[in-house]
């Protein structure tokens, strides 16, 4: 049996949230979670140094949506802010994941397990 180490990482956000880009006019749901950059180095580099995150530390997957386009975006812990408008986000993704909004955020689908 291999070895696979495990790290358990605190995040600020959860899955289901509903958060924004500190910088950019964008918003979106989280539907995933690295423990930290997971991405390419041209990825990262494309960034502009002046909002350039840090690697280590937990990069969110959200659908996200900037009154334009729906779109999947890759976003580092420290450049998001809990979203508190009363507008639900409108991604087509999300019902795929999430089967309803409660608690100020969405509920991911019931599974079943093997």
């Amino acid at each position: 049996m291999d070895n696979i180490k495990q790290e358990l990482v605190e995040t600020k956000f959860a899955i289901g949230a509903i958060v924004k880009h500190r910088y950019l006019d964008f918003r979106g749901v989280i539907f995933d979670v690295d423990p930290e950059f997971n991405n390419t180095e041209e990825w990262y580099q494309s960034i502009p140094s002046s909002i350039r995150p840090i690697k280590e530390q937990p990069f969110y997957h959200l659908f996200a949506e900037n009154g334009e386009i729906f779109y999947i975006a890759y976003v580092s812990e420290q450049n998001l802010l809990k979203d508190d408008s009363e507008e639900l986000p409108r991604h087509p993704e999300i019902q795929n994941l999430f089967s309803h909004f409660e608690n100020g955020k969405f509920m991911p689908v019931a599974r079943a397990i093997n």
